[in-house]
């Protein structure tokens, strides 16, 4: 099994990429250069005709799969090493968890996040882009609370003791806030969570791979 990443340096892509590392699989990295619109192109669209990145592509003894949306990507992974023990068993309480977390990072962080990076999708006047750009900021920092008071709770990973895929994806979201007035970074249990994933090997060879420059988170 062998498979090809469609990426670009701290996009979305970074958490398929953290995930590869981290499960020690065999990979190669594919640049599209969002700087040229390659992810606009007619070749990266028929891998993704949403035209957003990442894709992943699986060489194996079936033949070629091609994958996109950040979530499916992960789960297919996960699914393809479940010896590596990133996420929980199926049928379990622990694996409904880490589904729950999983999609809520994709469905409400993650969304929450790309209104606040694109407030101009939502409206023309540049006052109202704005205040959509304010309000998506003020509703991340209570989701930001929420994962804070999700770690108070246990700990040290969002599941417990078990580290798991979940916090690679949050730490990625939690990396995008690094320029709001009050960052992931700045909340008493995030910011020691944030600082044991930075000390992870395979996230600072995947940091240092992309080319992420400091502040990291």
């Amino acid at each position: 099994m062998h498979f090809t990443l469609h990426y670009y340096p701290g996009n979305a892509s970074l958490i398929p990429h953290l995930l590869l590392e981290e499960l020690g699989a065999p990979f190669e990295l594919a640049l599209v250069d969002r700087a040229n619109q390659a992810h606009k192109s007619p070749a990266y669209l028929k891998l993704n005709p949403n035209g957003l990145i990442p894709v992943l592509v699986e060489q194996g003894p079936d033949g070629e799969l091609v994958l996109y949306e950040t979530a499916a990507i992960c789960l297919h992974l996960l699914d393809r090493h479940p010896q590596r023990g990133l996420a929980p068993e199926h049928g379990t309480a622990a694996r409904a968890h880490f589904d729950k977390w999983l999609i809520w990072l994709t469905n409400t962080l993650q969304a929450a996040l790309l209104i606040y990076f694109y407030p101009d999708r939502w409206a023309d006047d540049a006052s109202a882009v704005a205040q959509v750009k304010a309000h998506a900021e003020a509703k991340i920092g209570v989701m930001l609370d929420q994962l804070d008071a999700e770690l108070a709770r246990g700990g040290p990973w969002l599941l417990g003791d078990a580290f798991s895929a979940v916090d690679l994806y949050a730490l990625v979201l939690c990396r995008w806030t690094r320029a709001m007035a009050r960052p992931a970074r700045t909340r008493p249990h995030l910011g020691p969570w944030l600082q044991r994933l930075l000390a992870r090997p395979a996230v600072q060879r995947v940091f240092a791979r992309e080319g992420l420059a400091a502040p990291l988170v």
